[in-house]
């Protein structure tokens, strides 16, 4: 059962660092104004650009995976084992939609965040 639940991890982790790659050409020179860098040379950071849509796919994945480990498979654990806690599957649920949210933000920064520095 311990490799059910870093299935689990290794989705969500997975599925941040893709929305992380796929934010960064717009997030980081935001980033970096706001901690006050700025120079000629932020304009290079938005290089990942053209890689943004699979980033946002395997973003959207990753997720997808994490919600079926998380909703639609069953989940068969022996009784006295941390997965049989209701708590724990309760706890892992409301990680992944928090997750999720982060997430959302990231990818939809191109959309909001000229309003933020405007």
């Amino acid at each position: 059962m311990a490799e059910y639940t870093a299935t689990k991890n290794r989705s969500l982790i997975a599925a941040t660092v893709a929305a992380v790659g796929a934010s960064i050409c717009c997030v980081g020179p935001f980033v970096l104004l706001m901690l006050g860098v700025g120079g000629a040379w932020i304009g290079n950071l938005t290089a990942l650009e053209p890689y943004r849509p699979i980033f946002i796919g395997s973003v959207l994945v990753f997720l997808g995976l994490a919600f079926r480990t998380l909703y639609l498979v069953p989940e068969v654990c022996e009784p006295g084992k941390p997965c049989a806690n209701p708590v724990t599957r309760r706890n892992q649920r409301i990680i992944f939609w928090i997750v999720t949210v982060i997430l959302a933000a990231l990818i939809a920064f191109p959309w909001y965040g000229p309003a933020l520095l405007g």
